[in-house]
């Protein structure tokens, strides 16, 4: 392997890049409000998740039965609405994101 191309690997992996398969969805969580509207703090135990985030990485879309592959509705950068059950959570470079198919997106928010 050649200098060059350790460096690659490397650089790629401190990026911490990720390329979602198919149809899937990487999306980095909003941060929970830390206080009420009444002005009260919340403990982290008693925040609760928001199902609201930003698209940061897309699939290349479904794989439809001619072979073609179907274009996804959502790009990195939109922010998104999703089900709560839905996404699987991964840690990469000390960041938690979220794993998810686009069916599991309910709404663009503009």
């Amino acid at each position: 392997m050649s200098t060059a191309t350790k460096a690659k690997k490397k650089s790629g992996s401190e990026a911490g890049k990720i390329q979602p398969l198919g149809d899937r969805v990487v999306v980095e969580r909003e941060e929970s409000e830390s206080k009420t509207a009444g002005g009260i703090v919340l403990p982290d135990t008693a925040k609760d998740k928001p199902s609201r985030g930003k698209v940061i990485a897309v699939g290349d879309g479904r794989l439809l039965d001619d072979g073609k592959r179907s274009k996804l509705q959502v790009k990195v950068g939109d922010k998104v609405l999703f089900t709560s059950y839905a996404p699987e959570t991964i840690k990469l470079n000390d960041q938690e994101l979220l794993l998810m198919r686009e069916e599991d997106i309910l709404a663009v928010i503009e």
